[in-house]
């Protein structure tokens, strides 16, 4: 995997509240509230959340 990839792959709060159709603050309030159950990583005081855990998410919340 190059650099780039594993760059991609790792999203701020901004980035995955968009990819997820939400605001940063919703997804933000759901993460403090624990109601979402999306996995994140914090690094001091950075979220990161990786693309293939929002995929993860996103196809485990699918109503067929």
């Amino acid at each position: 995997m190059t650099e780039n990839v594993m760059i991609r792959d790792w999203m701020n709060e901004r980035e995955a509240a968009k990819y997820l159709g939400c605001s940063p603050d919703t997804l933000n309030r759901e993460r403090c509230q624990k109601r979402l159950c999306i996995p994140y990583f914090r690094f001091g005081r950075h979220i990161r959340y990786r693309r293939r855990e929002l995929d993860a998410w996103l196809e485990k919340t699918r109503v067929n």
